[in-house]
This record gives structure tokens, C-alpha cells and sequence, in this order.
């Protein structure tokens, strides 16, 4: 059964000032998204899904979703910061969404296959989309009473911003790539050294940089949805009356490794990772992708 691309595009990009999602970024206008879809078609997913909010419903539509129309199968989801289970309401004064569990569950109705969740706004490159389809295809759905996941992971320094902090899941894996551990960091930042985590005031962590993370490029199989529902009920009766706290992805899987209920396996990739956290950022970007286009990994333009 091919797989599903789940592509998570609900967010503005508060640090970026702006929809980066539809940001021109290749040589012929082409956004990440854009590169994203484009390898993913070509690796052999069936079917895009795009989590959106109905507030720019319309422009991205016209903008991003019309160009895939004849080539791959897209469907739409919509957060809505309001869609919570009976018995939780939003807090008065909050407008921040509920994080990457909150957003993959708003496309549940719409994935009953393997599927991949990735941002909107991340390059994540030819191999990597490559590897985890056919990880997928080709793996058992459980194994030993676990349910069988998969992430890619990427080195720490090589996700790095030279502009400012970011978040990243900091990974551990055993000696059969099996991850052993998430650690959801929120603001890293580069260093001489490496890098560290400044989120907590005087007990900052430091991080040689070589640590695997995730990217939220994450392999599940249709299980997740129901363990995503019941992580989500558990976060929302500890942390639904905040106004600032998200429910992650990571976070979950976490626990669910923890709770002995699923292995993750950390496939490897050749392929580099790159993206846009601050508006400086994008000439990196747009740099990278030309020199993948001028060595022939991508015809310009993209859609023909």
C-alpha cells in the first residue's frame, strides 16, 4: 500500500514573519513545499494531505495545492484551535494552536494507510523520502505486541541557525537504531562547541551537535491516531488551561517507546536537511537549492 504524505501547514511562522509555507524559494518560484511534494511523488506515496487552517483556505489552494492536482491525489484537513474532545474548552485569551498531535489528529478521518508527517517548511531532500517509503512498504505494521514507527534522523549541527534559537527533538538510539529516547529542546542554540539549550535560565545543556534529531519526519502506521487521541486527553487535563502549551508529536512517541507500545526505528539518509526559522535563513535556502538544481537532482522548473 503506498503511503500518505501528511504535510503539517496550519502555522504562520510567528519567529519568520509570515506564510513561509508559499515563500518563493527555488529558481523558478518553487517553495520548499513545493521540493517536498515533488520527491515524495517520485519515491512512491499515493496520496498528499495537507493540514491547513481555513483562514487561508482559499490562497493556498490556488497557490500550492492546484499545482499538484494532475500529478499525486490531495486532500485537505483544517485546525481549528477550537476542535477539542467533548469536555475541554479553549481557556479565555488563548489563540496559539495546540501543537503537531492536535494537528495530525484534525486529518485523521482522511488516513487509513501508512502515512509520513513532515513540516511545510523543511527541505528534507531525495534519500530521506526515499528511505522512508520504502521502510514502510516493506516493514511489519507490529512486532513483538509493538507497533512498528519509523523517523529519519538528521545531525543536530547540520539543523542549526546562525540567526537565533530552535526547537528540535533531541534522539538516542540503541545499537539496532531502535530510538530509545526523545527530548523535546525548544530553544538551541549554536555554539563554538556545538550547540546548547537555554530554556531553563542557569542550567543550560550542552550539545556536541552530532546528536540525532527529529524533524518531525516521522513513519506511522493508521494506529498512531488513536494513541495521539489519548496522549492528547492526557495533555489537556494537565496542561489544557495554559495558554502557551503545545502537545508534541515527539513527546508522544516518547512515551509510547517508554511504555514499551511501539519501537521506532532511526533510518539513515544522505540527504541534508535545511529550512527557514528566521527571515535570514532564506538566502541559505535558496543557495542550497540551486546548487541541487545545477547538479541535476531537480529540473527547473519544477512542474512542467
Amino acid at each position: 500500500m503506498k503511503p500518505t504524505l501528511l504535510i503539517l501547514a496550519a502555522g504562520m511562522g510567528s519567529r519568520y514573519g509570515g506564510l513561509k509555507q508559499i515563500d518563493p524559494m527555488g529558481p523558478c518560484g518553487e517553495t520548499v513545499l513545493d521540493y517536498s511534494v515533488f520527491d515524495a511523488i517520485r519515491a512512491g506515496f499515493g496520496k498528499v494531505v495537507f493540514v491547513i487552517r481555513r483562514d487561508f483556505e482559499d490562497v493556498f489552494r490556488q497557490q500550492v495545492g492546484a499545482k499538484f492536482d494532475q500529478e499525486i491525489r490531495v486532500e485537505y484537513a483544517f485546525q481549528d484551535i477550537n476542535d477539542l474532545p467533548e469536555g475541554f474548552n479553549v481557556p479565555e485569551g488563548r489563540t496559539k494552536p495546540w501543537g503537531t498531535t492536535h494537528a495530525m489528529l484534525a486529518a485523521e478521518s482522511l488516513i487509513n494507510e501508512p502515512c509520513v508527517m513532515i513540516n511545510a517548511d523543511d527541505f528534507y531532500g531525495r534519500d530521506a523520502f526515499a528511505s522512508i517509503c520504502q521502510h514502510l512498504q516493506s516493514a511489519a505494521a507490529t512486532a513483538n505486541g509493538k507497533d512498528q514507527y519509523c523517523m529519519v534522523g538528521f545531525k543536530l549541527s547540520n539543523t542549526l541557525s546562525e540567526h537565533g534559537s530552535v526547537a528540535r527533538g533531541v534522539c538516542t538510539a540503541d545499537a539496532e537504531n531502535l530510538l530509545t529516547s526523545v527530548t523535546e529542546m525548544t530553544k538551541i542554540f549554536k555554539t563554538d562547541a556545538g550547540a546548547e539549550n537555554r530554556e531553563v535560565e542557569g542550567a543550560y545543556v550542552p550539545l556536541t551537535g552530532d546528536e540525532p534529531v527529529s524533524m518531525n519526519f516521522w513513519g506511522f502506521t493508521p494506529a498512531i491516531f488513536g494513541q495521539l487521541r489519548a496522549a492528547f486527553v492526557t495533555f489537556l487535563e494537565k496542561e489544557g488551561k495554559e495558554q502557551k502549551s503545545e502537545c508534541y508529536v515527539p513527546k508522544v512517541v516518547d512515551v509510547l517507546i517508554r511504555e514499551g507500545k511501539a519501537d521506532v526505528r532511526v533510518l539513515p539518509t544522505t540527504s541534508k536537511w535545511f529550512g527557514v526559522t528566521y527571515p535570514e535563513d532564506k538566502q541559505d535556502v535558496v543557495a542550497s537549492i540551486q546548487k541541487l538544481v545545477s547538479a541535476g537532482d531537480y529540473p527547473a522548473p519544477l512542474w512542467s
